[in-house]
């Protein structure tokens, strides 16, 4: 049996409503969360990976992965590491993120690491942030950037005079 036009309307408009849950930001997501079970369960994994994940900075540009697994593995076991690395250079740009096995392990990480002296330098370890939305190709680079907005005219040479060839 079809459904009739109205409860087929809902339940087009509920299935819509998790397919977008996927790409919605974090705020509109804990707003929708009163509205759809589906974006309800989403946020909630979104925290729980969120209060697991670690943010450690002031790295020695030396630092490499294993070091930092090895050291975190004290506090517990430690899922995955991601070395920020300069995308030209492919030197670290001196933080981490670190992702611990359970929240109680991360917890336990950021009491026995934050400030520890590793290669000299004092670590700064806390719970990651959720990612901030970032704009578009114009709001980065800011202006027209690279002459796109001149007017070229009718392609005079660049002194302004006629062209003699």
């Amino acid at each position: 049996m079809q459904p009739s036009g109205a409860s087929r309307t809902v339940l087009e408009y509920a299935h819509l409503q998790e397919d977008l849950c996927v790409f919605l930001p974090p705020d509109l997501i804990v707003r929708l969360a009163t509205f759809s079970p589906h974006c309800r369960k989403l946020f909630k994994e979104r925290c729980n990976k969120m209060e697991k994940k670690l943010y450690v900075g002031n790295l020695s540009y030396t630092t490499t992965e294993d070091e930092l697994r090895s050291l975190f593995a004290q506090a517990g076991e430690v899922t995955s590491v991601a070395l920020i690395k300069d995308r030209d250079t492919g030197s670290s740009k001196g933080f981490a993120f670190v992702e611990m096995g359970n929240q109680s392990e991360a917890e336990k990480a950021i009491s026995m690491f934050n400030g520890y002296q590793m290669s000299g330098r004092a670590l700064k370890v806390n719970l990651a942030r959720p990612r901030e939305e970032r704009g578009g190709f114009g709001d980065r680079r800011g202006g027209y950037g690279g002459g796109f907005g001149r007017n070229r005219g009718d392609r005079r040479d660049r002194s302004g005079g006629q062209r003699r060839y």
